[in-house]
This record gives C-alpha cells, structure tokens and sequence, in this order.
C-alpha cells in the first residue's frame, strides 16, 4: 500500500521512539514494553492497510516476538544483582506457558474485539495500581500455596498472551501485593518474561498460519518479520540501561506518566471497540 512521505516518516518515527521507550521500561520496570509496542504496531498496521480483522492479532504476537531479546538482556541484567526470586519463576513458569497456549489458541478463532477488551482492560488494571497503589497495599507478607501460585502463573500468561506483553507488570503488582519489595519483583518479572514471550511468539506464529492471505508480506503467522527487525534491535539495546537505572532512580514520576501512557492507549482501543 502506498503511503505518502509524511506518513512514512511520523510511522518511522513512532517505531523507533517505542523501540527505545520499550527497552527502557523493559528493564527498569520488568516489563517487555508490549504496552507501547502494541499501540503502535496497531496503528503502523492500520496505515498499511492490515485488515481489522486481524490487525490487533498481528500487532500482539508481533509485540511478543519484538520482547524476547528484550527481556532476555533485562533479565541477565538483573541476574548480577542477584535479585530474583528463583522459586517464583519456577514455580510459575509452566503455568504460564499454558495460559499463553489459551490465548494463542484464541487468536486463532477469536474476534480481534476479544484482544483490543483485554488490552483495555488489563492496562486499566496496571495503570490504577501505578498511578493509586501505594507500598502499603499488601494482601500478605507471604506468597500462597502451590495451588494459588499455579492460578497466578496461569493468570500472567493469559493476560501476557492477549495482551502481547511479557507479564512483568502483572507479575510485579502481584509480587508487591505479598510483600516482595519492588526491585526483587521487577527481577522476577524480568526473568518470567523470556519463556513467556518465547512461547507467545511461537504460539502466535502457528495461530496465524491460517490467514495468511490476510496478512502483510514477510509475515510468519501473527509475527511481522518487518515489525522485529525495525524495532527488536534498538529495544534489546536499551533495555539493560533501564535495569540499571531501576537500581539508582526514584521511580514514582515514572510510575505515575507510564499509568497516564496506559490509560490513553486503553481508551483507544476502546473507541476501536465502538
């Protein structure tokens, strides 16, 4: 599809803004940064013509391809701080890995109205709890049994999978509501995300073999090569500067813009939903 010259340059533009913001808060907040990316992709797509009918699948599995360099570098980077709970992931990530099989099997038969509601709603979620939450909102200063703490597990990976984001701001607000203090909760949140989005990404390839014929050229499945390659680089780059600096900063400005970031993008995919 043709697009004029402004388009093109404002789409390159937005693209490489959200590989940098994405890499950032990667690692400073243990996100993959699927919460800009989405938004973003969505709209790429929607100037180069992707039908709706699949735009939202295409920008969310895309997303989770763009996270897994992302997440992984974040996560090493965390590693030398020695501040992840390692029980947490283990005992979540295989119930995570299931949930992100349940929405990927969904973005095969789902309408993309299903994705744009729990896009909305997730973030309306995570960014009441950044812009309101206080370190005083805990639920327990002990994590559950085995049985909660597969449903959280469970929980992350279908929220991450329709959502196209790593988890991490799931995982952190249900971390720091038992009482982990929020730098071992990004740690964590950093290190879930890399099997979750390594199986979102596969997932949503398969999901998306089928529409084919809907999709842009160098498309595999519901994963955009053109989307990975313009911005995977540059938001794997940044993102251990952001691990980094959630060591140093005080964070509560960046908290309260990112819920303000959140809000915007749900109300948009609200207005899609009208």
């Amino acid at each position: 599809m043709h697009m004029p010259l402004v388009e093109l340059v404002w789409l390159a533009t937005a693209v490489v803004v959200a590989g940098a913001v994405s890499g950032l808060l990667a690692g400073l907040f243990g996100i993959g940064g699927g919460a800009v990316i989405v938004p973003v992709l969505y709209q790429a797509f929607a100037w180069l013509g992707v039908v709706e009918a699949v735009r939202m699948q295409l920008a969310v599995g895309t997303s989770l391809a763009i996270i897994v360099p992302t997440a992984l570098r974040a996560y090493r980077t965390h590693l030398q701080h020695d501040l992840v709970v390692r029980e947490v992931i283990r005992q979540w990530w295989l119930p995570a890995i299931a949930g992100v099989a349940v929405g990927a099997g969904a973005a095969a038969v789902a309408p993309a109205g299903l994705f744009e509601a729990a896009f909305a709603l997730i973030a309306t979620v995570i960014a009441a709890k950044l812009l309101f939450g206080r370190d005083r909102w805990v639920v327990s200063h002990t994590l559950p049994g085995r049985p909660a703490m597969a449903g959280y597990g469970f929980l992350v990976g279908l929220a991450s999978s329709l959502m196209g984001i790593s988890g991490g701001s799931v995982v952190t607000m249900i971390l720091t509501l038992h009482g982990k203090s929020i730098h071992n909760a990004v740690a964590t949140a950093a290190g879930l995300g890399v099997p979750v989005a390594v199986a979102g990404t596969i997932g949503y390839a398969i999901a998306g073999l089928a529409h084919r014929a809907e999709l842009p050229p160098l498309s595999v499945g519901f994963v955009s090569l053109i989307g990975v390659m313009a911005m995977a680089p540059l938001s794997s780059y940044v993102a251990p500067l952001g691990a980094r600096l959630a060591h140093r900063l005080p964070r509560r400005t960046l908290e309260i813009a990112f819920g303000m970031f959140l809000l915007a993008a749900a109300a948009r995919f609200v207005a899609a939903l009208g």
